[in-house]
């Protein structure tokens, strides 16, 4: 018995079909057909019932399947052990990231981790914040670096990168574009152009909205802050956006005190260039968006190595 054997078992019971199984394993499917029937002759038993569209278990199968999973966990966390005592790290390590993300230190850590341990096949997801969290809850990501609306995530650990305020984003000319602040009640019955719901940042700002009775009308929804502020720009709505992405594109949370020569007032030379948008900051609104990379199991080799390189990288991005 051989523990590729298992793992072709296991693959085609989870997937309850051969084809499947066989692109999971990545190898063909006559190959995945062969080593299990060799298995079930060691075994002197039918592991599948193939009479029908899908892969059944049989009743002996079923006796098998729990056996077949405990053997190969047990193989993994011996070259998991070694690898911690030999300082040898494999495997794989799947990590999420939210939509939109232009983190660089999140690119610098996976490129340090990379050139650290180039045996571990690392896959990168881009997803919602929401969906990213569910995904390191259940197992199927190790490390996910998302928005959120609360440093500590139910059953998760976090490492907080940053947290920043909510800024309003209008053109020029605009009733808010005079205001050196906005109030959440500046914004009620107004169309907004916002991030999706399941976004820290739509979090932060829907709850402070309902906190103060505030209705807001959502008119236009986008994962992107470009595309968010595109929006604004063409006067679809006020666009709600974190200080950062709003100083990312030229546009300064503070109104100026003076006109600057051959402008407006509230316009600095980074709004001409970005279409005349003015940010102002959201001054009621005490919630602080975050971004986090949040995490599950910290015992696990690999992403308390990852770990380590992401604490470096974001640190060394504080200090510039």
């Amino acid at each position: 018995m051989e523990l590729r054997q298992l793992e072709y078992f296991v693959a085609v019971a989870e997937e309850r079909n051969f084809t499947r199984a066989a692109e999971r394993v990545r190898i063909s499917q006559s190959g995945v057909s062969a080593q299990i029937r060799r298995l079930e002759r060691e075994l002197g038993a039918e592991l599948f019932d193939r009479s029908g569209r899908t892969a059944t278990l049989t009743v002996a199968g079923k006796a098998a399947l729990e056996h077949a999973r405990a053997a190969l966990a047990a193989a993994h966390a011996m070259g998991q052990a070694v690898g911690e005592v030999t300082d040898l790290i494999r495997g794989r390590l799947a990590v999420g990231m939210v939509v939109g993300c232009t983190v660089t230190p999140l690119f610098d850590a996976l490129a340090g981790f990379h050139r650290a341990h180039p045996g571990v096949e690392i896959a990168l997801l881009e997803d919602g914040s929401d969906r990213l969290m569910d995904g390191v809850r259940d197992g199927a990501l190790d490390l996910a670096l998302v928005g959120t609306a609360t440093a500590e995530p139910d059953g998760l650990h976090a490492l907080t990168v940053s947290s920043e305020r909510l800024v309003a984003v209008v053109p020029a000319g605009h009733p808010l574009a005079e205001q050196r602040t906005v109030a959440l009640g500046d914004l009620d019955g107004r169309p907004v152009v916002c991030m999706p719901p399941g976004t820290g940042l739509r979090t932060v700002f829907d709850r402070g909205c309902a906190a103060r009775g505030v209705r807001p009308v959502v008119a236009f929804e986008a994962s992107a802050a470009d595309a968010v502020a595109a929006l604004a720009g063409r006067g679809l709505g006020v666009g709600i956006l974190s200080t950062s992405m709003a100083e990312a594109m030229g546009m300064s949370p503070a109104a100026p005190t003076r006109e600057p020569t051959g402008q407006s007032v509230g316009q600095s030379v980074g709004e001409a260039h970005r279409g005349r948008l003015t940010a102002r900051l959201i001054d009621d609104l005490d919630a602080h968006a975050l971004l986090a990379l949040v995490w599950k199991n910290p015992r696990t080799p690999a992403v308390r190595a990852f770990l380590s390189h992401a604490r470096r990288s974001f640190a060394a991005s504080a200090r510039e």
